[in-house]
């Protein structure tokens, strides 16, 4: 715990960059976070939990939806604790392209459930 501490405040003095991106990714997971808790429906009996090419819309259960807001909390919390330590170990190149896949995670998460949610 202590090694995090130190590994945050020189990411605050040397990094910014890679601080910027962390709070970037924070705020993005607790909106998804947000938005897939408030889009849950368990008055459904049926929704849409996945798409495949070839048998198109899968339907399932709405607890099956719990999988975003399980995703954010890894993505918001669990990664930016990895980034620190991917910066502690490899530097600030890794981080940084850590940190924007990461980013494109949440993105890609934030299309798939909208996505589910408009064929429901």
């Amino acid at each position: 715990m202590k090694t995090l501490k130190k590994d945050f405040i020189k990411l605050y003095h040397t990094e910014r960059g890679i601080l910027i991106l962390m709070i970037i990714n924070l705020l993005l997971a607790t909106t998804l976070f947000i938005f897939a808790v408030i889009r849950l429906n368990p008055s459904a009996s049926v929704v849409k939990v996945g798409y495949g090419d070839i048998g198109g819309y899968r339907d399932g259960s709405w607890t099956d939806m719990f999988a975003f807001p399980l995703l954010a909390i890894i993505f918001g919390i669990f990664h930016n604790l990895l980034a620190v330590r991917i910066f502690h170990k490899r530097g600030g190149g890794m981080t940084k392209f850590f940190l924007l896949a990461t980013t494109m995670l949440i993105l890609g998460s934030f299309l798939v459930l909208i996505r589910l949610l408009g064929e429901s």
